[in-house]
Protein backbone atom coordinates (compact mmCIF):
# COMPACT_ATOMS: atom_id res chain seq x y z
CA UNK A 1 0.00 0.00 0.00
CA UNK A 2 1.37 3.42 -1.00
CA UNK A 3 1.16 6.31 1.52
CA UNK A 4 2.56 9.03 -0.76
CA UNK A 5 -0.87 10.59 -1.27
CA UNK A 6 -1.86 10.80 2.40
CA UNK A 7 -3.74 13.94 3.30
CA UNK A 8 -3.14 15.90 6.53
CA UNK A 9 -6.90 16.44 6.73
CA UNK A 10 -7.68 12.71 6.85
CA UNK A 11 -10.34 13.22 4.16
CA UNK A 12 -9.99 11.51 0.78
CA UNK A 13 -11.73 11.04 -2.52
CA UNK A 14 -12.23 7.52 -3.83
CA UNK A 15 -9.69 8.37 -6.54
CA UNK A 16 -7.09 9.26 -3.90
CA UNK A 17 -7.69 6.02 -2.02
CA UNK A 18 -7.32 4.01 -5.22
CA UNK A 19 -4.05 5.84 -5.98
CA UNK A 20 -2.82 4.67 -2.56
CA UNK A 21 -3.68 1.09 -3.60
CA UNK A 22 -6.91 0.71 -1.65
CA UNK A 23 -9.30 -1.50 -3.61
CA UNK A 24 -13.06 -1.73 -3.09
CA UNK A 25 -12.78 -4.69 -0.74
CA UNK A 26 -10.27 -2.91 1.50
CA UNK A 27 -12.43 0.22 1.57
CA UNK A 28 -15.52 -1.73 2.59
CA UNK A 29 -13.58 -3.62 5.25
CA UNK A 30 -12.28 -0.31 6.70
CA UNK A 31 -15.80 1.11 6.68
CA UNK A 32 -17.06 -1.93 8.57
CA UNK A 33 -14.34 -1.53 11.19
CA UNK A 34 -14.91 2.21 11.54
CA UNK A 35 -11.49 3.12 10.13
CA UNK A 36 -13.22 4.88 7.23
CA UNK A 37 -16.45 6.88 7.23
CA UNK A 38 -18.35 7.72 4.06
CA UNK A 39 -19.05 11.47 4.07
CA UNK A 40 -20.87 11.56 0.75
CA UNK A 41 -20.58 9.61 -2.50
CA UNK A 42 -16.90 9.18 -3.43
CA UNK A 43 -15.60 10.94 -0.31
CA UNK A 44 -14.30 9.28 2.87
CA UNK A 45 -12.75 10.27 6.20
CA UNK A 46 -10.33 8.29 8.35
CA UNK A 47 -10.69 8.02 12.13
CA UNK A 48 -8.22 10.88 12.70
CA UNK A 49 -9.79 13.38 10.35
CA UNK A 50 -10.10 17.16 10.63
CA UNK A 51 -13.67 17.84 11.74
CA UNK A 52 -13.98 21.16 9.89
CA UNK A 53 -12.78 19.64 6.62
CA UNK A 54 -15.16 16.70 7.02
CA UNK A 55 -18.06 19.07 7.71
CA UNK A 56 -17.39 20.94 4.47
CA UNK A 57 -17.26 17.71 2.45
CA UNK A 58 -20.34 16.29 4.16
CA UNK A 59 -22.20 19.47 3.23
CA UNK A 60 -21.46 18.93 -0.45
CA UNK A 61 -18.33 21.02 -0.86
CA UNK A 62 -14.69 21.36 0.10
CA UNK A 63 -12.98 23.65 2.58
CA UNK A 64 -11.89 27.03 1.21
CA UNK A 65 -11.64 30.72 2.12
CA UNK A 66 -10.55 31.62 5.68
CA UNK A 67 -11.13 28.10 7.02
CA UNK A 68 -8.73 26.64 4.45
CA UNK A 69 -6.21 29.41 5.16
CA UNK A 70 -6.42 28.60 8.86
CA UNK A 71 -6.01 24.88 8.09
CA UNK A 72 -2.80 25.65 6.17
CA UNK A 73 -1.42 27.65 9.10
CA UNK A 74 -1.83 31.11 7.57
CA UNK A 75 -2.48 34.14 9.77
CA UNK A 76 -6.18 34.94 9.68
CA UNK A 77 -7.98 37.93 11.18
CA UNK A 78 -10.45 37.48 14.03
CA UNK A 79 -14.20 37.37 13.66
CA UNK A 80 -14.68 34.92 10.78
CA UNK A 81 -15.57 31.69 12.59
CA UNK A 82 -19.34 32.13 12.68
CA UNK A 83 -20.00 29.93 9.66
CA UNK A 84 -18.29 27.20 7.68
CA UNK A 85 -16.34 28.48 4.68
CA UNK A 86 -16.69 26.08 1.76
CA UNK A 87 -17.20 26.06 -1.96
CA UNK A 88 -19.32 23.63 -3.93
CA UNK A 89 -20.35 23.12 -7.54
CA UNK A 90 -23.58 24.67 -8.79
CA UNK A 91 -25.39 21.34 -8.88
CA UNK A 92 -24.89 20.70 -5.16
CA UNK A 93 -26.61 22.25 -2.17
CA UNK A 94 -26.24 22.15 1.59
CA UNK A 95 -27.15 23.91 4.81
CA UNK A 96 -24.18 26.29 4.68
CA UNK A 97 -23.96 29.22 2.28
CA UNK A 98 -21.07 28.63 -0.10
CA UNK A 99 -18.30 31.20 -0.56
CA UNK A 100 -18.27 32.60 -4.07
CA UNK A 101 -16.14 34.71 -6.39
CA UNK A 102 -17.38 37.03 -9.12
CA UNK A 103 -14.77 35.85 -11.64
CA UNK A 104 -12.87 32.60 -12.11
CA UNK A 105 -14.93 30.18 -10.03
CA UNK A 106 -13.22 26.81 -9.62
CA UNK A 107 -15.20 23.92 -11.13
CA UNK A 108 -13.27 20.94 -9.81
CA UNK A 109 -11.57 19.80 -6.62
CA UNK A 110 -8.63 17.41 -6.35
CA UNK A 111 -8.52 17.52 -2.56
CA UNK A 112 -10.79 18.25 0.40
CA UNK A 113 -9.01 21.53 1.16
CA UNK A 114 -8.21 24.23 -1.37
CA UNK A 115 -4.54 25.23 -1.68
CA UNK A 116 -3.67 28.64 -0.26
CA UNK A 117 -3.87 30.66 -3.53
CA UNK A 118 -7.36 29.32 -4.34
CA UNK A 119 -8.46 29.79 -0.72
CA UNK A 120 -7.21 33.38 -0.94
CA UNK A 121 -9.21 33.92 -4.13
CA UNK A 122 -12.39 32.85 -2.36
CA UNK A 123 -11.48 34.79 0.78
CA UNK A 124 -11.67 37.99 -1.28
CA UNK A 125 -15.45 37.67 -1.07
CA UNK A 126 -15.52 37.28 2.71
CA UNK A 127 -12.73 39.52 4.00
CA UNK A 128 -12.47 43.32 3.89
CA UNK A 129 -9.70 44.29 1.50
CA UNK A 130 -7.30 45.36 4.27
CA UNK A 131 -7.63 41.98 5.97
CA UNK A 132 -7.27 40.13 2.66
CA UNK A 133 -4.05 42.02 1.93
CA UNK A 134 -2.78 41.15 5.42
CA UNK A 135 -3.29 37.42 4.74
CA UNK A 136 -1.68 37.74 1.30
CA UNK A 137 1.29 39.49 2.96
CA UNK A 138 1.58 36.60 5.39
CA UNK A 139 1.52 34.05 2.57
CA UNK A 140 4.15 35.63 0.34
CA UNK A 141 6.35 36.47 3.34
CA UNK A 142 6.23 32.99 4.88
CA UNK A 143 6.61 31.06 1.63
CA UNK A 144 9.15 33.27 -0.14
CA UNK A 145 6.91 33.50 -3.18
CA UNK A 146 5.92 36.72 -4.89
CA UNK A 147 2.83 38.48 -6.09
CA UNK A 148 3.36 36.99 -9.58
CA UNK A 149 3.35 33.47 -8.12
CA UNK A 150 0.19 34.23 -6.18
CA UNK A 151 -1.53 35.45 -9.35
CA UNK A 152 -0.61 32.24 -11.18
CA UNK A 153 -1.90 30.13 -8.29
CA UNK A 154 -5.22 31.97 -8.17
CA UNK A 155 -5.86 31.69 -11.89
CA UNK A 156 -8.49 34.02 -13.35
CA UNK A 157 -9.31 36.85 -10.93
CA UNK A 158 -11.32 40.07 -10.96
CA UNK A 159 -9.84 43.53 -11.54
CA UNK A 160 -10.66 44.38 -7.93
CA UNK A 161 -8.70 41.41 -6.65
CA UNK A 162 -5.83 42.16 -9.00
CA UNK A 163 -5.55 45.63 -7.47
CA UNK A 164 -5.49 44.07 -3.99
CA UNK A 165 -2.61 41.80 -5.03
CA UNK A 166 -0.71 44.89 -6.21
CA UNK A 167 -1.00 46.31 -2.67
CA UNK A 168 0.51 43.25 -0.95
CA UNK A 169 3.96 43.66 0.58
CA UNK A 170 6.25 40.73 1.33
CA UNK A 171 8.24 42.80 3.83
CA UNK A 172 5.36 42.94 6.28
CA UNK A 173 6.05 40.88 9.41
CA UNK A 174 2.59 40.55 10.97
CA UNK A 175 -1.11 40.81 10.24
CA UNK A 176 -1.56 43.83 12.51
CA UNK A 177 1.31 45.60 10.77
CA UNK A 178 -0.25 44.89 7.37
CA UNK A 179 -3.66 46.21 8.41
CA UNK A 180 -2.14 49.38 9.85
CA UNK A 181 -0.06 49.93 6.69
CA UNK A 182 -3.02 49.54 4.34
CA UNK A 183 -5.21 51.84 6.41
CA UNK A 184 -2.53 54.53 6.68
CA UNK A 185 -1.75 54.40 2.96
CA UNK A 186 -5.47 54.70 2.26
CA UNK A 187 -5.39 57.93 4.27
CA UNK A 188 -2.64 59.25 2.00
CA UNK A 189 0.36 58.71 4.28
CA UNK A 190 3.76 57.85 2.81
CA UNK A 191 4.44 54.69 4.80
CA UNK A 192 7.80 52.90 4.82
CA UNK A 193 7.65 49.21 5.74
CA UNK A 194 10.33 47.67 7.98
CA UNK A 195 12.72 50.64 7.95
CA UNK A 196 16.19 50.04 9.39
CA UNK A 197 17.03 52.48 12.18
CA UNK A 198 20.57 52.89 13.46
CA UNK A 199 20.91 51.77 17.07
CA UNK A 200 17.34 50.46 17.07
CA UNK A 201 17.10 47.85 14.31
CA UNK A 202 14.01 47.32 12.20
CA UNK A 203 10.72 48.89 13.17
CA UNK A 204 7.37 48.01 11.64
CA UNK A 205 6.36 51.24 9.92
CA UNK A 206 7.68 54.77 9.48
CA UNK A 207 6.02 58.04 8.49
CA UNK A 208 8.72 60.67 8.35
CA UNK A 209 10.44 60.48 11.74
CA UNK A 210 7.42 58.80 13.35
CA UNK A 211 8.05 55.10 14.04
CA UNK A 212 5.00 52.86 14.44
CA UNK A 213 5.36 49.49 16.17
CA UNK A 214 2.45 47.08 15.76
CA UNK A 215 2.40 44.42 18.46
CA UNK A 216 0.51 41.18 17.92
CA UNK A 217 -1.85 39.60 20.45
CA UNK A 218 0.85 37.61 22.24
CA UNK A 219 3.82 39.73 21.22
CA UNK A 220 5.66 40.12 24.52
CA UNK A 221 6.25 36.48 25.31
CA UNK A 222 8.79 37.26 28.02
CA UNK A 223 10.10 40.01 30.24
CA UNK A 224 13.20 40.15 28.03
CA UNK A 225 11.02 41.05 25.03
CA UNK A 226 9.29 43.74 27.07
CA UNK A 227 12.58 45.22 28.30
CA UNK A 228 14.21 45.07 24.85
CA UNK A 229 11.42 47.01 23.18
CA UNK A 230 11.38 49.70 25.83
CA UNK A 231 15.14 50.12 25.46
CA UNK A 232 14.66 50.44 21.70
CA UNK A 233 11.94 53.06 22.16
CA UNK A 234 14.14 55.05 24.54
CA UNK A 235 17.11 54.95 22.15
CA UNK A 236 14.91 56.05 19.25
CA UNK A 237 13.58 59.00 21.26
CA UNK A 238 17.06 60.11 22.29
CA UNK A 239 18.19 60.05 18.66
CA UNK A 240 15.26 62.20 17.52
CA UNK A 241 12.63 59.67 16.43
CA UNK A 242 9.06 59.62 17.70
CA UNK A 243 7.59 56.21 18.51
CA UNK A 244 4.00 54.99 18.81
CA UNK A 245 3.57 51.41 20.02
CA UNK A 246 0.19 49.95 19.08
CA UNK A 247 -1.37 46.87 20.65
CA UNK A 248 -3.40 44.23 18.87
CA UNK A 249 -6.61 45.71 20.33
CA UNK A 250 -5.59 49.22 19.23
CA UNK A 251 -5.39 48.11 15.61
CA UNK A 252 -8.23 45.60 15.44
CA UNK A 253 -10.79 47.27 17.72
CA UNK A 254 -9.65 50.86 18.40
CA UNK A 255 -8.40 52.13 15.07
CA UNK A 256 -10.42 55.36 15.06
CA UNK A 257 -8.63 56.55 18.21
CA UNK A 258 -5.25 55.48 16.79
CA UNK A 259 -5.84 57.38 13.57
CA UNK A 260 -6.92 60.48 15.50
CA UNK A 261 -3.65 60.39 17.44
CA UNK A 262 -1.56 59.98 14.29
CA UNK A 263 -3.44 62.84 12.65
CA UNK A 264 -2.73 64.99 15.71
CA UNK A 265 0.99 64.33 15.31
CA UNK A 266 1.15 64.71 11.55
CA UNK A 267 -1.29 67.63 11.49
CA UNK A 268 1.24 69.64 13.46
CA UNK A 269 4.09 68.39 11.25
CA UNK A 270 5.80 66.87 14.27
CA UNK A 271 6.70 63.87 12.09
CA UNK A 272 8.70 65.96 9.63
CA UNK A 273 12.47 66.47 9.64
CA UNK A 274 12.88 70.19 10.32
CA UNK A 275 16.64 70.29 10.89
CA UNK A 276 19.64 69.11 8.85
CA UNK A 277 20.39 66.55 11.58
CA UNK A 278 16.92 64.99 11.36
CA UNK A 279 16.98 65.05 7.56
CA UNK A 280 20.31 63.21 7.60
CA UNK A 281 18.91 60.72 10.12
CA UNK A 282 16.02 59.81 7.82
CA UNK A 283 18.25 59.66 4.73
CA UNK A 284 20.58 57.27 6.55
CA UNK A 285 17.63 55.07 7.43
CA UNK A 286 16.59 54.94 3.77
CA UNK A 287 20.12 53.94 2.74
CA UNK A 288 20.43 51.32 5.50
CA UNK A 289 17.13 49.77 4.47
CA UNK A 290 18.14 49.69 0.80
CA UNK A 291 21.51 48.10 1.61
CA UNK A 292 19.81 45.39 3.63
CA UNK A 293 17.51 44.58 0.72
CA UNK A 294 14.28 45.38 2.52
Amino acid sequence: MSTSGMSPSGVYTKKQLVAMEFDDRMIERMRASGDLTRLRPWWYATRLHDATVAAAVRDGGILTCVDALRFHGMWTPPGHRASLHLRRSKNKSGKHTACRVSVGAERTAADAVDPVPIALKYASGCLPVEEWIAVADSYINSTGTGAADLRVGMGTISVRLSHAVDRADAKSQSGTESIARVRLKSEGYDVVVQPSIEGVGHTDLRIGKLLIECDSFMYHASRDDYERDHHRDRRALVDGWLTIRLTYDDIVYGWDAVLADIREITGRDRHRARTPKLTTMIEESVLRTAREGL
